[in-house]
C-alpha cells in the first residue's frame, strides 16, 4: 500500500468519495474508508460506486498511481437506484433501516416506495427483502448522484437514529425508575 502524504486529511479524501454508503469497500461508510485511506490501513481501489473517475481522484490527491477497480469489492456500473414491486412488497419494512439516505417511504404492512431522487444505489435494501420485491433499475437522469447532498442526508439518518436509540434509553430509565423494587427475603 502506498504511502497517504501527512498533509491529506480524511475529509478531504471523503470529499472525492460519491457518498453512496453502499459499505462494499469494507467499511460502515465513506467516512469510514477516507479514514482507513488517510490511516494508510486501505487502499484507494476498494469503491465499485466512484469507479475509475473516483480512483483517479483519490490517486491525484494523495500523488500515486492510480490502480484499477479492485473486484473484491464489485464492478464499475453505470448509477442505479432501487426499484420496488408494488404487486410483490408484503409491507414487511425490512427495507427501511439499512437505507442510509432515507430513500425508502412506508410504514410496517403498507407499501413501500423508493424516492429515485434520494437513492444511492446502494443496494443495502435489496438483500433483507424476503420476497425479493427489490431490484435495481438504470437511475434516470433526475437522480444524479450529488455527493454532498448524499452526505448531509446520511448525516441526518445517523442523527436520527442515535436521537431515537437515546430516547428509548431515557424511556427504558424511566421506566425501571418506577418499577417497584423487590426486598430481599420478601415472597
Amino acid at each position: 500500500m502506498n504511502g497517504v502524504p501527512a498533509e491529506v486529511s480524511a475529509a478531504q479524501i471523503d470529499a472525492l468519495l460519491p457518498q453512496t454508503q453502499c459499505t462494499r469497500c469494507g467499511y460502515a461508510g465513506c467516512a469510514p474508508y477516507a479514514a482507513a485511506i488517510a490511516a494508510r490501513q486501505a487502499d484507494i481501489d476498494r469503491c465499485p460506486p466512484g469507479g475509475r473517475a473516483t480512483i483517479q481522484a483519490l490517486a491525484h490527491l494523495l500523488d500515486m498511481e492510480p490502480r484499477p477497480l479492485n473486484p473484491a469489492y464489485g464492478v464499475e456500473k453505470p448509477p442505479q437506484v432501487a426499484f420496488i414491486d408494488e404487486m410483490r412488497c408484503i409491507g414487511c419494512a425490512k427495507c427501511l433501516p439499512p437505507c442510509p439516505v432515507d430513500a425508502i417511504v412506508g410504514a410496517a404492512k403498507y407499501l413501500h416506495s423508493v424516492l429515485t431522487e434520494r437513492c444511492t444505489g446502494c443496494e443495502l435494501c435489496v438483500a433483507p427483502c424476503p420476497v425479493d420485491c427489490i431490484e435495481m433499475r438504470p437511475a434516470p437522469a433526475q437522480a444524479a448522484n450529488d455527493a454532498a447532498l448524499n452526505r448531509r442526508r446520511f448525516a441526518a439518518h445517523t442523527a436520527r437514529l442515535a436521537l431515537r436509540n437515546e430516547e428509548r434509553l431515557r424511556q427504558i430509565a424511566a421506566q425501571k425508575a418506577l418499577a417497584p423494587r423487590s426486598t430481599a427475603g420478601s415472597r
